[in-house]
């Protein structure tokens, strides 16, 4: 990919790099965001800092077998760029469909790989950021300077993903792998595999090495929810033997997938039961009537509470069903020379064993922010609709969803920052913060979000490190799209809550 960026600016008084807008990293919603730039914002000088190789995010990072997305591609993939393919897709099908969008709207001339943010500095009398950036490729160390920061560089720690310290794991004679740092020479054909966990990653690791192991085990502590079904869309096949053009597939198809997930959110909270018991109904359809249901896949929590990942044509329980896979429901005592031995007394063997234990919050990076000089600690912030923070000028954050796809808010954030740096303009402002107004002086100031409304373990291992929610709807991530959707487009930019300089 080429990254000679060509609209670049040069600062007056240095030969430090100038730009209208940074935007930090290349992911789905990096590159949702600069195509956002280019057609809402054409006069906007801007670039792209990747701190990996190539574009992708998550899609380039996890290199485990059978990566897939767990949100169907059709609310995944951009409004403004028709997905073709099957709804769940595998990640080099989802890199295929970023890098047509780079190229369709010339982005690569914007990005630069292997540059890692090192510091972000704002200062209010100069009215821009200086961000120190080290070259992975050259050693060197750069700076740049922006009037915005656009930060799309996700949630997580891509370094290294979370694995529990458990007693003995230093016995185990065998290879202990992360799914987040999977070796490409890893040897499982014919080998005894244990796959802890119970969430999307592992669901979609089991299917996909069970052919090849002698046998794989899922170890789970508690069950998880899953949605298994069909990898197709009926609809969308249905209107392509009509030769409808594709564009208005994707918006036909996309608003109904909206709706029936709105309509099934809302069920699952307020029909819980009746949900909870169409969803086990689903995986007992795979796994027959004699398979204890009740104790490997049944959570304690209500639909929803924490995410629930689609399992396409039921392939995790065609594993099970078929013997090459199986699933124990239990607590580590220990790791052992052979294996883990189980709360229960039972020991179970292995050749490798998976740690598919979630992941490392990562807040804006981990990247050092300072404000004139004073460091910023977000968890010291409030929100505005989990899009910018209280004292934090001139910068915005990407943050989805976890009830529907991430990339429906990077578009709608897309609408709301080049919405927001026109405004400036029109204003002829070169500064923009949120604030508490006066009727907030009494809100309640609560944690990033409500945990007895969505409490997935790796949110609540690190929840003191987010930002603070106000209990007033504007100082909140509500987590709801179908309300948003309509909130965001339609916020005032001169309402008070909004600081100008």
């Amino acid at each position: 990919m080429a990254n000679t960026q060509t609209l670049e600016r040069k600062s007056a008084s240095t030969d430090t790099e100038h730009f209208d807008v940074l935007v930090a990293g290349a992911g789905i919603s990096g590159i949702g965001a600069a195509y956002h730039l280019k057609t809402q914002t054409p006069d906007k000088t801007f670039v792209i800092l990747e701190s990996q190789e190539s574009f992708g995010g998550t899609w380039l990072t996890h290199k485990y077998p059978g990566i897939r997305s767990d949100s169907d591609l059709y609310t995944f993939g951009y409004r403004f760029k028709p997905w073709t393919g099957q709804p769940i897709a595998a990640a080099d099908k989802i890199l295929t469909y970023m890098n047509e969008v780079i190229d369709d709207n010339d982005i690569a001339r914007h990005i630069r790989y292997n540059h890692k943010i090192l510091s972000a500095s704002w200062s209010s009398a100069d009215k821009r950021w200086t961000v120190e950036v080290k070259r992975s490729d050259t050693g060197e160390t750069v700076r740049i300077t922006a009037n915005f920061l656009w930060m799309c560089q996700g949630y997580y720690d891509h370094s290294k993903g979370y694995t529990p310290e458990w007693d003995g794991m230093e016995d185990f004679k065998g290879e202990i792998v992360h799914p987040q740092t999977w070796p490409e020479d890893l040897d499982y054909k014919g080998k005894r595999v244990i796959v802890i966990g119970s969430g999307a990653t592992a669901a979609t690791l089991v299917p996909a090495i069970a052919s090849d192991c002698a046998h794989v085990t899922l170890l789970q502590r508690s069950p998880t929810y899953f949605i298994p079904g069909r990898n197709e869309n009926e609809l969308a096949d249905e209107l392509r033997k009509l030769e409808i053009d594709e564009t208005w597939i994707h918006e036909i198809v996309r608003r109904k997938v909206l709706f029936d997930q709105n309509e099934f959110t809302r069920r699952a909270v307020e029909e819980s039961d009746a949900v909870k018991e169409e969803l086990l109904a689903g995986v007992r359809e795979f796994l027959g009537p004699d398979f204890d249901i009740d104790k490997h896949f049944t959570p304690s929590y209500r639909p929803w509470q924490q995410r629930i990942a689609f399992v396409p044509d039921g392939d995790l329980f065609q594993g099970i069903a078929s013997g090459k896979a199986s699933v124990v429901t239990d607590h580590i005592n220990r790791f052992t020379e052979k294996g883990i031995l189980l709360k229960s007394g039972e020991e179970l063997e292995a050749d490798i064993i998976v740690t598919a234990t979630g992941f490392n919050l990562s807040v804006l990076g981990g990247i050092p922010f300072t404000v004139d000089n004073k460091p910023v600690n977000f968890a010291d912030t409030i929100t505005y609709r989990g899009m910018m923070f209280t004292g934090v000028p001139n910068m915005a954050w990407v943050f989805g969803y976890f009830r529907a796809s991430w990339t429906l808010r990077v578009d709608l954030m897309g609408d709301f920052v080049c919405q927001l740096l026109k405004h400036m303009d029109e204003k002829g402002v070169r500064q923009v913060e949120v604030a508490l107004r006066p009727e907030d002086k009494d809100m309640d100031i609560l944690p990033w979000i409500d945990a007895g409304n969505f409490n997935p373990n790796y949110l609540m291992r690190s929840i003191d490190q987010m930002p603070k929610r106000g209990s007033h709807p504007e100082w909140q991530h509500n987590q709801d799209y179908w309300a948003e959707k309509d909130i965001i487009p339609t916020i005032d930019l001169d309402s008070s809550e909004f600081v100008y300089s």
